[in-house]
């Protein structure tokens, strides 16, 4: 008679340390890295392409009241209030609204987080809403974009600035070069899946020092702001202001530069819902 086997004796697994913990809101030292980049009045591809484009599809008067959503540390917010705008700028960091209120000037600062716009006073009421260079930095577009249409009063209008989708996804894009036609191309590894991807915001110095950036294809921003009810009525994209020094590949970097652009910006009108007619 066969002897019943037992099976083999199961060694726990090992234990092993948790890993070490990584800052990934804009808070603490991400807070002043990101101060110190930007600093009074916004980084160089603030003030000379994405500021003045803004400015542009906003179409401001003076006395519009316009939400500055992720405000960061105040540059954009208080350039509107120069220009005699009512601004409010909102930033899920208390470590950047304080040193947007530390510089000072007339407009008003709140911490609040980009999920939670619906508990703003003023439903209703807002001439436009911008996010700049932040909405990759957001996990949910739903609740955010629900939120815009909610502030915004029938006709106002929401600007999305983000770098551009469709060339610039981390760690899934990048240069390439065609040394036969001697011209640089843009190569993409990963567009439509979403994606999200730790960012080493000092690279070099700090290594568990992290924001988190979320890749999605362009027709996730489309389908979220229209089932927002807002609709798009302007997209523009913007290429980098930067020039390469003479140079063998000078010709080649500025003409891919050009042509392959860096940003782009979206603007979406909150349309009035149109009654339905009794029994029709």
């Amino acid at each position: 008679m066969r002897q019943r086997q037992r099976p083999p004796r199961r060694t726990p697994p090992t234990r092993r340390a948790p890993p070490p913990s990584r800052q990934t809101a804009w808070t603490g030292a991400v807070a002043s890295w990101y101060d110190a980049l930007v600093g009074e009045g916004g980084s160089g591809y603030q003030r000379e392409v994405v500021f003045p484009g803004v400015l542009r599809m906003l179409q401001l008067r003076p006395g519009m009241r316009v939400l500055d959503l992720a405000c960061g540390q105040g540059a954009f917010t208080r350039e509107l209030e120069r220009l005699g705008v009512n601004a409010l700028g909102v930033d899920a960091s208390s470590d950047l609204i304080r040193a947007a209120r530390q510089r000072g000037g007339r407009a008003t600062f709140k911490v609040l987080r980009a999920e939670q716009l619906h508990t703003l006073e003023g439903q209703g009421t807002f001439d436009a809403v911008v996010c700049i260079l932040a909405i990759q930095n957001i996990e949910l577009l739903a609740p955010v974009m629900n939120g815009c249409a909610g502030l915004l009063r029938p006709g106002g209008k929401a600007i999305f600035v983000m770098t551009h989708p469709s060339f610039r996804i981390p760690r899934q894009s990048g240069w390439g070069e065609d040394t036969e036609r001697k011209l640089l191309y843009r190569r993409v590894d990963h567009y439509l899946s979403p994606l999200k991807v730790p960012i080493q915001v000092h690279p070099g110095s700090a290594p568990n020092l992290v924001a988190w950036s979320f890749h999605r294809p362009l027709q996730d921003y489309v389908r979220a702001l229209a089932d927002a009810g807002l609709f798009i009525d302007a997209v523009e994209e913007w290429a980098s202001n930067k020039a390469s020094q003479p140079g063998p590949r000078a010709r080649a970097e500025n003409r891919a530069r050009a042509e392959i652009p860096l940003f782009l910006a979206l603007r979406a009108v909150r349309i009035p819902a149109v009654p339905t007619r009794a029994g029709g």
